[in-house]
C-alpha cells in the first residue's frame, strides 16, 4: 500500500474545483482512495466565519465566562450542536446535527486567517460524492473519497484523524461470519477501515505541511454508496453517554 501526499500551494477559496486540482496534481488510478482534509472541503464550500458578524446569545456568554472562552465561539458551538454532552477544563463536548461527538462540534481557528473559524461541512458525504463525481467526469478514473478531520478519544491521549464523510467506499470492514487462524468463528468484528485510512494519511499530510490531501493507493476495499453514518454508533449501544 502506498500513501501519496499532495503538496497543494494554492489557499483553497470558495467554489475552487478541488477535483480539478487533484487531477493537476497527481495521475489517479482506478481503485485509489482520495484522503482530504475537512478545513479545504469547508473553505471551498464557504463554511468560514468571520467572527465580527458573531453576536453571542445570554447563553453562549455565561457559557464563555464559566469556561474562558471567546463567547462568539461559543455562540458558533451551539448553533452547530444538537445538544451538549459534556463541558469540563474549557472544552465543549457535543453531538452536531451530523451526529458526531466531538470537541467544540469540529469548530477550529487553525489554518485560517486571523479572526475566522472554520465550520465543518454541512454534509461531508455529499462533498466526498460530488468530488468523486467530478473525477471520474475528467478522467474517467473510479476511485474512493475520504473526507477526514481530527478528532480526540475518550479514554486516550492524543488525536487522530477521522472519517467524516466518504463516497464509493464502506467505511466498515466486517468480519463477522468468517473464520480466524484457529478457525473460530468471528460473530461481531467490525474494523472501521475509513477511520484507519484517515490516520495513517496523516502521517503524511501533516497540519502544517500544506498537505491536505493524500491518495491511498494498492489497498483494497469494499467499493459501494454506503454513509459515514454506518460508523456513528446508536447512543442505544452507547456505554459513555
Amino acid at each position: 500500500m502506498q500513501i501519496i501526499p499532495l503538496h497543494i500551494e494554492k489557499e483553497i477559496v470558495p467554489d475552487d474545483d478541488i477535483s480539478k486540482i487533484i487531477l493537476e496534481s497527481e495521475n489517479l488510478n482506478d481503485g485509489d482512495i482520495v484522503v482530504i482534509a475537512q478545513k479545504i472541503i469547508s473553505k471551498q464550500e464557504n463554511r468560514i466565519v468571520d467572527l465580527s458578524t458573531v453576536s453571542p446569545s445570554l447563553l453562549a456568554k455565561g457559557i464563555s465566562s464559566q469556561y474562558d472562552k471567546d463567547p462568539r465561539i461559543v455562540e458558533l458551538i451551539l448553533s452547530e450542536s444538537k445538544r451538549i454532552v459534556r463541558m469540563s477544563k474549557g472544552i465543549l463536548i457535543v453531538e452536531t446535527h451530523n451526529g458526531f461527538i466531538c470537541a467544540n462540534a469540529g469548530i477550529d481557528e487553525s489554518n485560517v486567517a486571523e479572526g475566522y473559524a472554520a465550520l465543518l461541512p454541512v454534509d461531508s458525504d455529499i462533498s466526498a460524492q460530488g468530488i468523486k463525481e467530478k473525477i471520474f467526469e475528467q478522467s474517467q478514473k473510479n476511485i474512493a473519497v475520504i473526507i477526514s478531520d481530527t478528532f480526540g478519544r475518550p479514554l486516550r491521549m492524543g488525536q487522530t484523524n477521522h472519517a467524516i464523510g466518504v463516497s464509493g467506499l464502506n467505511p466498515i470492514l466486517d468480519y463477522a461470519g468468517t473464520r480466524d487462524s484457529f478457525d473460530k468463528l468471528l460473530r461481531v468484528t467490525a474494523i472501521a477501515i475509513a477511520d484507519e485510512l484517515s490516520a495513517a494519511s496523516e502521517l503524511v499530510m501533516g497540519k502544517s505541511l500544506k498537505c491536505p490531501i493524500a491518495i491511498i493507493r494498492d489497498c483494497s476495499f469494499k467499493s459501494d454508496n454506503s454513509s459515514i453514518d454506518q460508523l456513528l454508533r446508536p447512543e442505544d449501544e452507547d456505554l459513555f453517554r
